[in-house]
């Protein structure tokens, strides 16, 4: 932040690989004077290097754009756990949504919804809230239970999100520890603790450790 903007600014940026829609989100952010838009971009690659560089507060993305978007989510939610992300799409598809949410995105807005719908998502994710577009929360919250029941009988492998817990409860932290650490309410990250003790098969933090060393140890997919 320079010294020019407001402590209430948020540095934002923007990366859509359509010129038109990107120069219309930055026009209607550039009137609004409690966002500083300190980047653009068109692929998953920029908006990794805009994240290193310039350190936005906030970053919306785009899904289907050249690179590897949910790769650059993973990778930009560890550059910065403070970070907040909002995807932007036009893939009305749960299965998507509850994947970019396991990379470390924290709000899924489905682009021709309601005019209001994307600043509500970033409203909520400035609370340190998780939105869903309408008509996608319930589904997003049981397929975040259901999938972790799955994964539990395959071969075991942790999110982005879920590896921060996972630190997050080496260091003794408690759920409102983490989620002030992570960006997250403690509701969300209570949900996201059910899952990984339900993935794991663990029934306490330190069984969850536990099964994470076990794994490590046997060569398993964690991190």
């Amino acid at each position: 932040m320079t010294q020019d903007e407001p402590a209430t600014v948020t540095r934002l940026a923007l990366v859509d690989d359509h010129p038109t829609l990107l120069d219309g989100l930055a026009g209607i952010f550039a009137s609004d004077p409690s966002f500083s838009l300190v980047a653009t971009g068109g692929s998953a690659g920029e908006a990794v290097a805009i994240v290193r560089q310039h350190r936005p507060d906030l970053i919306i993305v785009d899904l289907s754009m050249p690179g590897d978007v949910f790769a650059a989510i993973a990778e930009m939610a560890q550059l910065d756990p403070h970070l907040k992300l909002v995807v932007f799409t036009a893939f009305s598809n749960v299965e998507l949504a509850l994947r970019t949410m396991d990379a470390g995105a924290h709000a899924f807005v489905m682009k021709g919804g309601a005019a209001d719908d994307l600043f509500n998502a970033i409203d909520a994710v400035r609370r340190g809230e998780i939105y869903v577009s309408p008509g996608f929360s319930p589904s997003v919250l049981t397929g975040l239970k259901n999938r972790a029941r799955q994964q539990g009988e395959l071969a075991i492998t942790l999110t982005t999100r879920e590896r921060q817990l996972v630190e997050g409860i080496r260091q003794a932290r408690t759920n409102a520890e983490i989620a002030r650490s992570l960006g997250l309410t403690e509701k969300l990250v209570g949900h996201y603790m059910t899952g990984l003790g339900i993935k794991l098969h663990a029934r306490t933090r330190l069984e969850i450790v536990r099964a994470v060393e076990r794994l490590d140890g046997e060569g398993g997919s964690i991190g």
